[in-house]
């Protein structure tokens, strides 16, 4: 993966004989990886910093509410 002014590029050399849906693979894990298509989708549409801070604010809420959860039932056990 290279930076060229700020944008990503993956890149996926294909050696001589090498089966194409092999490195079709490769490259789909590499742009898996180094997070691409979430980071797209991510800035596909413009998002008011309004509601970043409160889909953060949501995202926290329910991962202290998993935490208590947890924390109950392993005590009743």
């Amino acid at each position: 993966m290279y930076r060229e002014g700020g944008d990503c590029i993956a890149v996926v050399k294909i050696e001589d004989g090498e089966n194409l849906e092999k490195a079709i693979k490769r490259f789909k894990r590499m742009v898996e990886k180094e997070g691409i298509i979430r980071e797209w989708k991510k800035r596909e549409y413009f998002e008011k910093p309004s509601t970043i801070k409160n889909r953060k604010k949501k995202s926290m809420e329910r991962k202290i509410q998993k935490k208590i959860r947890k924390a109950q039932a392993s005590r009743s056990y």
